[in-house]
């Protein structure tokens, strides 16, 4: 609190008397005391606040939903580590942990997994929409119209009451993976295939892009994949739907609106930038000139380091054990070596540690999935976090709006057009 708030007659002015006031030489301030709230204008510092790039530091909302402790390597989903979740419990678990705040029962798992594969049928409109997409269309352009396109053929798209909202998230995570195999298919020129009610969440996907049901090691593969990319605090695009939602939008553009965010570079699509790095680098052998040639020209390593996690990201360790498995049962151990000798040279260089990007590249091309489908994977995992940020933003919301700090000029005089 700012010490005028203690300095307050019933006038609204400051104690002791001196310069006046104004809106020129002010600041508001927002003050609490004896439980109510009120402004006030208090002196201006001739030099304003810093502003941390970036909203760095900045807690912008309050959340139940997950933790990112990164001083110590830990993230937790709901009271939960998310190393007493990976490998214990499935995605569609994590799915209803996130939406109602604890672990499912065998009735409520079997409800949601119903729920889940009734909602997967996408309007024929929107099938319509796939089929006409350019065929070199970036996959997470693709994903981001179509999920936008699924909120004009739903009639309760802006009923705003808690039933349908919940319904509606649960529709986005069971057909964000269908709009991106059917995307797939089309652009291969294959027929799409279907949605299959006996199959789970990542089993359904990757029979829907293969043509083929998945083996039990590559379904649970992708169902810890997805485990592990729910959630992950007030991440960019996380905090993008927030926004979106906060000014009472509805759920199709505040997802739409995640999508966005993700597809950046510096958010979701660091991992298809790994894999791009390993073919470049081509062979084991090569790895210690290019991080050599690359820190010296002070490039960025894709898949090193983490705003957040100053020590090892704790997804990684699961990522890297499932990266390690599938190179030795496809008996191709060569990314898997590539990426681990990268990692040791970044640890010791600059101190920096792989992070949940660097390990899934490996697992999902391994998996043989195409890399421009790593971020539309990430999408489909993180669909059940931010749809859990909508809701709960939803249950106690008030517009996000945050002020800058103006830097520019004042007093311009406007030029007549021909003397400019």
């Amino acid at each position: 609190m700012h010490p005028w708030c203690l300095l307050i007659h019933a006038s609204g002015g400051p104690e002791g008397g001196g310069k006046p006031l104004t809106r020129q030489n002010t600041q508001n301030y927002i003050c609490r005391a004896n439980n109510r709230e009120f402004s006030i204008h208090a002196p201006m510092s001739s030099t304003p606040p810093a502003t941390p790039r970036g909203l760095e530091g900045v807690v912008a909302a309050n959340t139940r939903l997950s933790d990112v402790r990164g001083d110590i390597g830990e993230l937790i989903y709901c009271g939960y580590n998310i190393n007493e979740l990976a490998g214990q419990v499935s995605y569609e678990e994590v799915v209803h942990l996130l939406h109602h705040n604890h672990l499912p029962n065998r009735r409520e798992l079997e409800e949601l997994k119903a729920t889940l594969a009734g909602f997967r049928e996408l309007p024929q409109g929107v099938i319509e929409i796939v089929q006409t997409l350019p065929k070199d269309t970036p996959p997470m352009h693709a994903v981001r119209t179509l999920i936008s396109a699924l909120g004009c053929f739903d009639t309760t798209c802006d009923d705003d009451s808690q039933h349908s909202q919940r319904r509606k998230a649960l529709r986005l995570i069971a057909q964000i993976p269908v709009v991106t195999a059917y995307f797939h298919r089309h652009r291969q020129g294959l027929p799409l295939v279907h949605p299959n009610p006996a199959l789970g969440e990542a089993a359904n996907f990757l029979s829907m892009i293969t043509g083929h049901a998945p083996s039990r090691d590559q379904e649970n593969t992708m169902d810890m994949c997805y485990v592990l990319h729910a959630d992950h605090g007030m991440n960019a695009s996380t905090f993008s739907a927030r926004v979106t939602i906060a000014t009472l939008s509805d759920m199709y553009s505040a997802v739409t609106t995640a999508i966005g965010t993700l597809k950046g570079p510096l958010h979701g699509g660091a991992n298809e930038g790994v894999i791009k790095m390993l073919q470049e680098i081509g062979s084991l052998e090569q790895v210690d000139a290019y991080i050599e040639e690359a820190l010296a020209q002070k490039k960025k390593i894709m898949g090193i380091g983490h705003r957040i996690y100053k020590v090892l990201d704790p997804r990684a360790p699961h990522l890297k054990r499932m990266a390690q498995k599938l190179s030795e049962s496809l008996g191709e151990s060569k990314w898997i070596q590539m990426s681990e000798r990268i990692a040791e040279l970044m640890l010791s260089r600059k101190n920096l540690h792989a992070n949940v990007d660097f390990y899934s590249a490996t697992v999902y091309y391994s998996l043989g999935i195409p890399t421009d489908l790593f971020t539309p994977i990430f999408a489909i995992a993180r669909t059940s976090g931010w749809t859990a940020h909508v809701l709960e933003q939803l249950a106690d919301n008030r517009l996000i709006r945050p002020q800058s700090n103006y830097n520019g000029p004042v007093g311009l005089k406007v030029t007549p057009i021909e003397q400019r």
